[in-house]
């Protein structure tokens, strides 16, 4: 046990150095203090380290420790002071990182030491794209970055767990938990939008729009059709792509809350995938891909705090209602009703669906939700009807359907 320790805590100073190595750090005129083998060396130096710790020679351990820290240290001032160097510390401070990885993984958080080690190489590898990402972020995304941690820090262990409000069953800690992952989500849509940039190309948009609310990129996309009738080919061809993204969004909230759900829904909404990938990637090979789509406003925030809250409020609804059904409905009384919430929200459909707390059978669960989407996409394709133009209504219209026509395939087979 004790090598098995060892070893991780090494290989954690070994991929480290390696790419010190790659990267021309640890040699040449701007060589840095430590290569492949010090980094080696330090990892395993925090991994007896941690060995000490446990077995009640703290003493031993943190002297250890400081030494180590002094060499990463005096390695800095040294090479700072060179004669035209850098003040990046980059390499020092990945010294660092392996030498308290390697206590980690010493005291026996393995796998922890692994994946904060490959987090480590993984920065040191990319700091290109690291560099240019942070290049397309502005004071907002920092802020909203700031404030989702301050959320998840701070606000949710305050909160009560419940249940509260009798037959309400309003559990303050879990709707805060809700509210945190779509916000979380929208925030991902809203980075890889910005990183994409503007000028892509409708079926782009719509699919990082897709990730915010497919509902909502339609009934912009079907407003913006009736000023810009040109365009109405990639226009539906991003409404497509939202709703086709709507698919795994579903299942990665699914899988969060209850894997058993997210099983039965893999097979279930494999048909309405495939056409949705199918309609995108024909309407992204004719005249949908060279477009320069005005951006789909949906909130202010990268967070979208606001919508996720509504959302979590729509949740508990579907929540109250699932259980009503459950305890006073017909045995059949599910499916309508998660038709009827599908029309509000996918979402809160497939959260309250999912939960762990009183869990419903994954198999009638996921074809409830199933039954959600469809109503959904049907809803949809009213609003690109009613509001759309020419071709875009066309197009979107025949689209939605084929969705449909899939998603009621998922319905029979599961």
């Amino acid at each position: 046990m004790v090598a098995s320790r060892l070893a991780i805590a090494a290989l954690v100073g070994l991929g480290a150095g390696l790419e010190r190595e790659w990267s021309g750090h640890a040699s040449g005129p701007d060589a840095r203090f430590a290569g492949i083998r010090t980094f080696t060396l330090l990892g395993l130096i925090g991994g007896i380290a941690g060995s000490f710790a446990i077995e009640s020679y703290g003493g031993l351990a943190a002297a250890l420790v400081g030494l180590a820290g002094a060499l990463c240290v005096a390695g800095y001032v040294v090479a700072t002071r060179q004669p035209g160097a850098t003040s990046d510390g980059t390499t020092e401070a990945a010294a660092l990182a392996v030498i308290a990885l390697g206590v980690v993984a010493g005291m026996g958080d393995m796998g922890l030491a692994a994946a904060a080690g490959a987090i480590v190489v993984l920065l040191l590898r990319e700091k290109e794209r690291v560099h240019w990402l942070v290049g397309k972020l502005d004071e907002p995304e920092l802020r909203a970055g700031v404030q989702f941690v301050v959320l998840a820090i701070v606000v949710l262990p305050l909160l009560p767990d419940g249940p509260f409000l009798g037959l309400l069953a309003v559990r303050p800690r879990s709707l805060w938990a809700i509210v945190l992952l779509f916000s979380g989500l929208n925030f991902a849509g809203f980075i890889a939008r910005r990183t994409v940039g503007a000028n892509t190309g409708m079926a782009i948009a719509g699919a990082l729009g897709g990730v915010i609310s497919s509902t909502a990129v339609t009934l912009s996309f079907s407003r913006q059709s009736r000023d810009d009738q040109p365009s109405s080919a990639s226009l539906a061809a991003g409404v497509l792509a939202a709703c086709t993204v709507l698919v795994p969004r579903v299942v990665l909230v699914s899988a969060v809350l209850n894997p058993g759900v997210a099983l039965h829904l893999l097979p279930a909404l494999a048909p309405m995938f495939l056409v949705g990938v199918i309609l995108v990637a024909i309407a992204w090979r004719g005249d949908g891909r060279n477009e320069a789509p005005a951006p789909v406003t949906l909130e202010e925030s990268p967070l979208h705090l606001a919508a996720a809250i509504r959302m979590a409020l729509l949740f508990q609804v579907a929540i109250v209602a699932i259980a009503y059904v459950r305890r006073f409905g017909e045995g059949g009384g599910l499916y309508p009703t998660a038709a009827l919430l599908g029309l509000t929200d996918v979402d809160a459909l497939t959260v309250s669906l999912s939960r762990p707390i009183d869990p419903i059978v994954p198999s009638e669960a996921a074809r409830a939700i199933l039954i959600g989407i469809v109503a959904n996409t049907v809803l949809k394709l009213s609003i690109a009807a009613l509001i759309g133009r020419a071709a875009f209504r066309r197009k979107t219209i025949a689209g939605l359907a084929c969705l449909a026509l899939g998603g009621v395939v998922g319905v029979l087979v599961t």
